[in-house]
């Protein structure tokens, strides 16, 4: 999935499959900058349980959906 301001800022989402699964964001403009991980946060912050292969980020309003296993993982700006 990818998401960006206009044109500008693209970045491209991606879930890697496991447990926990984890979600990547990288620069649309140069794929090995990986800018985000799930895995990245302290104290497993942001893990959002075990994967599935069938699993595809969705981008809405500022924020990206990635569906789980039992449920939806939401990821946005802290308030």
């Amino acid at each position: 999935m990818v998401s960006a301001n206009g044109t500008s800022n693209g970045i491209v989402w991606a879930h890697q499959n496991g447990n926990p699964a984890v979600l990547h964001a990288y620069d649309a403009s140069n794929l090995a900058r990986e800018l985000y991980n799930s895995s990245q946060a302290a104290n497993g912050r942001d893990q959002f349980g075990a994967g599935n292969k069938f699993i595809t980020p969705m981008i809405a309003d500022g924020k990206v959906f990635v569906g789980t296993q039992a449920g939806v993982a939401v990821f946005g700006l802290l308030p």
